[in-house]
């Protein structure tokens, strides 16, 4: 998986950043900054244009060796993202533990996020935190214009999800990105001004 996203964000990605999900058994694998390192190489993706992102399982045993191979990854110019955050077995000390470039809001807080008020507080600390620490923020699962709203308010830097687009195949993903190109954002996020950015 991580050598086909390398080629096809090479080949057919220009300037887009490449997320990667890893399981914490690969972070902790010996071989596993060589075998990052051999995809980019092959491809030919610049560092700076991947993103690993990792689950907080992954600091309930953090290993010296997991940390050590995600801090060899940034010093390559990789970045490392903490998906679902917020939710699992959340604990601050994880960003203490280890500086990530991205937090990613977990889903179950955007899902709620017209109705309930706490969830709207939660997204808004969140972002404020991610702020303070230097790190940007994607919420995950937005689906619906008053979502993205409220997530644009808060100062949320990016977001995921079928209001944007639902799962497609490279040549679907192209011809999206055509379109933006030529500043015509997706029937859903028209009416909110959303363009190429």
């Amino acid at each position: 998986v991580l050598n086909e996203a390398c080629r096809v964000g090479a080949h057919k990605l220009p300037g887009l950043m490449v997320a990667v999900n890893v399981s914490p058994i690969q972070v902790v694998r010996d071989d596993f900054v060589s075998v990052v390192r051999k995809a980019l190489s092959s491809s030919g993706l610049p560092p700076q244009r991947l993103e690993i992102e990792i689950t907080e399982s992954l600091f309930i045993d953090a290993s010296p060796k997991a940390l050590r191979n995600l801090e060899t990854l940034r010093q390559m110019g990789i970045r490392v993202a903490l998906d679902d955050f917020g939710t699992g077995y959340s604990s601050l000390a994880y960003l203490r533990q280890f500086p990530f470039d991205t937090l990613k809001i977990d889903r179950a807080f955007v899902r709620e996020l017209v109705t309930q008020h706490d969830a709207r507080a939660i997204v808004r600390s969140i972002v404020e935190l991610a702020a303070a620490l230097g790190m940007s923020t994607v919420a995950e699962g937005v689906e619906e214009p008053a979502q993205y709203e409220l997530l644009r308010r808060a100062g949320c830097a990016g977001v995921q999800g079928f209001l944007i687009a639902r799962p497609m195949v490279i040549e679907q993903a192209v011809e999206m990105l055509e379109s933006w190109a030529m500043q015509r954002a997706p029937d859903g996020l028209r009416e909110l001004g959303v363009g190429r950015r």
